[in-house]
């Protein structure tokens, strides 16, 4: 499912608009990243958790030149599935 598909459901679920519904799962996207940014981590109970983790700096190699190269520390984002959701899945 992408996000088109799941605006159209969300809107026909609620009965409202696939503008109101657009707007709602924007929102929620929205809201989830500013947490995350931020260093807060969001727990939907029964579904999950998105939070985020420091990858550390590594080594690497360029595949075309075959240099050596460092590659820095990122931080990104992880999900945890709740207990509900992996039960869900069974």
């Amino acid at each position: 499912m992408n996000k088109t598909e799941l605006i159209k459901k969300v809107s026909d679920e609620l009965g409202i608009t696939r503008k109101k519904a657009s707007e709602f799962i924007d929102c929620f996207i929205d809201n989830i990243c500013d947490s995350l940014k931020k260093g807060e981590s969001v727990r939907i109970q029964g579904f999950g958790t998105f939070d985020r983790k420091v990858r550390a700096a590594r080594k690497g190699i360029n595949p075309i030149t075959k240099e050596k190269i460092i590659i820095n520390e990122a931080i990104v984002p992880v999900f945890r599935a709740g207990k509900t959701l992996k039960e869900y899945m069974k």
